[in-house]
């Protein structure tokens, strides 16, 4: 079971919800069942396996929303025209790369792993994203503790 450390402020439904319609989204039930849990937060255990190719990742800290650091809104501005249409940022690693929400049909509520190391010029290329897990509670259920500590 994932700890949230260092939570960030509590949010409502309607804060999701306004926060949803400003921007446009429709986030998936249990993504906001997450928000509302916790808004966000360092989590614990942390490490995930990218891929067999790009090894494993440690996942630094879920974006939140409200008036902190990890913005959710922020890094979504920061993010907008470098990950592919349909994808949103929800957190990232100590090196900068992303975890990812699929928001459109084809990808909703997948999570996945945006190298930006390995961005294109053309945003919608997927050659730089890595498919973690089919939803938000697959991919924190699968996350683990580092096995050398």
């Amino acid at each position: 079971m994932v700890q949230m450390d260092g939570s960030h402020q509590p949010i409502t439904l309607e804060e999701i919800n306004e926060f949803q319609q400003k921007l446009n989204l429709r986030f998936p039930e249990q993504y906001k069942n997450f928000l509302l849990e916790s808004n966000g937060g360092d989590p614990s255990p942390s490490m995930f396996k990218i891929s067999d190719e790009q090894g494993e990742g440690v996942l630094n800290i879920f974006y939140g929303i409200g008036d902190m650091y990890s913005n959710l809104e922020e890094y979504i501005d920061i993010c907008e025209g470098r990950l592919p249409s349909g994808f949103i940022p929800i957190g990232n690693d100590p090196s900068g790369n992303v975890i990812c929400l699929g928001l459109n049909e084809k990808y909703y509520s997948n999570i996945y792993f945006w190298d930006h190391e390995q961005e294109s010029d053309n945003p919608d290329d997927m050659s730089n994203m890595f498919f973690l897990a089919n939803d938000l509670n697959e991919f924190l259920n699968s996350l683990y503790d580092d096995k050398e500590e």
